[in-house]
């Protein structure tokens, strides 16, 4: 196989691979089964990508750098299927990939675009793929915004908008050194198991559009960070919404929950369905 420099792969996509010693501690945590169908994203040189595939039935590998994903389809490993591109863009194969049973993902994601593509697993699953979980290594920082509890300081859209489609459970923390080249920051692994929406609201697009609009002014009140959302809210008002949502407008929007976020976007819901 073909080596590229560090440098090389440094310059192109950022891209840190795993140490030998580390993958033994994330394949035992993935736990893949000998009838399960695996996406991976990011498999660079491969060292999840075999075990992986040694313990699991088959594994779709996408890569986006042109050289990495060509000796990884010249190693031509037994049931490995190497897609060269953008898992973001190319990521509507993945049902046609996959089109029978159920699907899991693994990765050490681009940290750079590590959000896009947890946003883009829950549009797959809500649009029918049938994925089990993703277990990906992802920035601490990320992994601690996927898994914060309201009032916490990490606590945001990502934690919201995450975990009404899945669970996110921090399964293991990695070091700079469990990389090469080290990052500059700690990593984590951290495994989503999707579900349906939960909970249900009336209107997806609010209750989305309601969250980030409230977080851009997260340390304000309530009932001033709604000011925000007044554009997509038309003529409703922020004190009689609260009301119908039996929220306090002096709390602070980092405080609510998913399910206060949800009654609050339902409330707007209403309200707007009267007014047209």
């Amino acid at each position: 196989m073909r080596k590229l420099s560090r440098q090389t792969v440094r310059k192109r996509f950022g891209q840190h691979f795993l140490e030998p010693a580390w993958v033994d501690k994330v394949i035992r945590a993935i736990d893949p089964k000998p009838d399960e169908l695996f996406v991976e994203i990011g498999p660079g040189r491969g060292a999840l990508t075999r075990p992986l595939v040694e313990r699991a039935m088959a594994v779709t590998a996408y890569e986006i750098d042109r050289d990495l994903a060509a000796d990884l389809r010249a190693a031509a490993i037994p049931a490995v299927t190497v897609v060269e591109g953008d898992f973001l863009e190319a990521a509507s194969n993945v049902a046609r990939r996959t089109p029978n049973g159920s699907v899991r993902v693994a990765g050490n994601l681009p940290y750079n675009v590590a959000s896009p593509i947890l946003f883009k697993l829950v549009e797959l699953h809500a649009l029918g793929v049938p994925l089990v979980d993703a277990t990906v290594m992802l920035q601490r920082e990320v992994a601690n915004r996927l898994t914060a509890a309201p009032g916490s300081r990490p606590y945001g859209v990502l934690s919201i908008l995450i975990r009404r489609h899945a669970s996110a459970e921090l399964i293991l923390k990695l070091p700079p050194g469990a990389f090469r080249p080290p990052p500059a920051v700690d990593s984590a692994l951290v495994r989503l198991r999707f579900h349906a929406p939960d909970p249900a609201v009336r209107d997806p697009a609010t209750f989305a559009g309601l969250v980030q609009a409230v977080f851009t002014r997260r340390r304000k009140t309530l009932a001033n960070a709604l000011l925000a959302f007044e554009g997509r809210a038309a003529a409703l008002r922020p004190a009689e919404t609260l009301a119908a949502a039996h929220l306090d407008g002096r709390r602070r929007p980092e405080t609510l929950s998913i399910v206060e976020f949800a009654r609050l976007a339902d409330a707007y819901s209403r309200e707007r369905e009267a007014v047209l």
